[in-house]
């Protein structure tokens, strides 16, 4: 395996771990706190709704413009409990190595795009980095989100 693809497949086995964290913190929270809305909290302003949103970052950036394959967003009312948020994410995590397989293929190639008629590029290794760090931007609201809610949450740093 290309040294890029390896250190991308071993950067995203610890955002697995991470979001294992995540998930299996998120079994304990009610179903009606899972799916409770607050405005307060961007992207829908829910549990659910924020893992819809990151799944559907996933599928925009690494199937859409990373892969060239067309997709068709979740919408936030299929999933309606933890468990469709898993079976969502096995097939984000089936997309991200395919993708971490072409890294390693096109390593110093760019990824061309178009957002709103504005054309632009950026590197494979750039992409991973920007749907990443997304992840655990929307985590972190997840958790003050669910500390809004009466719950402790855990800790879902990869060092902990």
């Amino acid at each position: 395996m290309e040294p890029v693809s390896q250190f991308t497949k071993e950067q995203y086995e610890l955002v697995l771990e991470s979001r294992k964290v995540l998930i299996e913190y998120c079994k304990t929270i009610s179903p009606e706190d899972f799916l409770y809305e607050n405005s307060n909290f961007g992207r829908g302003g829910s549990i659910r709704n924020l893992l819809t949103h990151i799944a559907n970052t996933y599928k925009f950036w690494i199937s859409e413009h990373g892969l060239k394959k067309p997709i068709v967003f979740t919408p936030n009312e299929s999933v309606q409990n933890i468990n469709d948020t898993i079976d969502l994410f096995d097939k984000i995590d089936m997309i991200i190595f395919e993708f971490i397989d072409l890294v390693g293929k096109m390593e110093k190639k760019h990824i061309e795009y178009e957002i709103d008629g504005i054309k632009s590029s950026t590197t494979p290794l750039r992409l991973f980095t920007h749907v990443i760090t997304h992840e655990f931007h929307h985590k972190g609201q997840i958790l003050s989100m669910s500390r809004y809610l009466g719950y402790t949450p855990v800790d879902t740093d990869i060092i902990i």
